[in-house]
Formats: C-alpha cells, sequence, structure tokens
C-alpha cells in the first residue's frame, strides 16, 4: 500500500508546530552601550567624588561611565563598554545598589571600592584606550552602580547609576 507524501509530512510538521508554539516567548535582549572616559592622564584627579562620599558637582569629575539608555527593563542585558581614553586603562563593574543614600564600601588605602563587600555582579575588566568588550547579565528590577576600579578612579567621579524597571 502506497502513503501519498504529504500524511509522511503531516506528523513532522505537527511536532515542529508543537515545539514552536509550546516554548515560552522569549524576551528580547536589552543592549546598554556603557562608554568610560577621562580628561587625559595629566589632569589632577579629585579625590571625593564617590557616589555619596562629598562633593556632589559632576562637572569637577575627571572621569567619567555613561550608559546609554540609563535605565532598562528587568531580564537579559548585555552592556557593551568601550574605554574611549586616549591613555589610560579603565574598567566597569557592575554592583547592585541596595540602599542608593549610602556610601559604597570603599578601602581608603588602596584607594578603590571593596569590590567583594559592594556585591560584584561582574565586570569587564581593564580595557586599554580604545579597547571594548561585553558584559551579559540577567537583572532584576532596582538600582545598580557602574563603576571603575582602577585605583583612584572611582573617586575621580566615575561611576553612574543605572535603572532596571
Amino acid at each position: 500500500m502506497r502513503i501519498p507524501k504529504f500524511r509522511l509530512l503531516l506528523p513532522v510538521a505537527a511536532m515542529i508546530a508543537a515545539g514552536t508554539l509550546a516554548s515560552p516567548l522569549q524576551a528580547a535582549s536589552t543592549t546598554v552601550t556603557v562608554l568610560l572616559s577621562d580628561k587625559g592622564a595629566n589632569v589632577d584627579m579629585p579625590t571625593n567624588m564617590g557616589m555619596n562620599m562629598g562633593a556632589m558637582d559632576m562637572s569637577m569629575a575627571t572621569m567619567r561611565v555613561k550608559a546609554s539608555p540609563p535605565k532598562a527593563k528587568a531580564g537579559e542585558i548585555t552592556f557593551v563598554v568601550k574605554n574611549i581614553s586616549k591613555d589610560t586603562i579603565h574598567e566597569m563593574i557592575l554592583a547592585r545598589l541596595e540602599d542608593p543614600s549610602k556610601q559604597e564600601p570603599y578601602i581608603a588605602n588602596e584607594s578603590r571600592v571593596d569590590e567583594d563587600n559592594a556585591g560584584d555582579l561582574g565586570e569587564v575588566s581593564e580595557l586599554d584606550p580604545g579597547a571594548s568588550g561585553k558584559l551579559t547579565v540577567t537583572l532584576k528590577p532596582g538600582k545598580y552602580l557602574l563603576y571603575c576600579n582602577v585605583p583612584g578612579h572611582y573617586m575621580a567621579g566615575m561611576w553612574t547609576t543605572f535603572t532596571v524597571e
């Protein structure tokens, strides 16, 4: 007995359709561009520009982290990080801000944030001038901190907040 070809293909088509329809819809990943910059290697760096640590006139900062967009929906987020400095190594570290009104744990004699106690969620570490890197994470709603932890850079104003809705 001969079976028409279309009848042989029906079970295969049904399995493909069932697999496609039964799988959950994937939320789109969000891409955030992060630029790491400074005003040059020969500029005096302020030492009180850390979050909630003194001067808040960020126009005086000699280093900067800029995230675009500055907020995203909860889920998978890819941070595409570019060091646009001409002569300084930078990095980007991601931490959740449990209480945005408090200072981050800081090790003064090392001129850096205590990453272990700050809740390091991932990083793009030590990018040479002009270099890029990526960090992909799944984030819940809340406030986050993006900062450079090369000694002295955080206190020179090299941080920004990032909101996940």
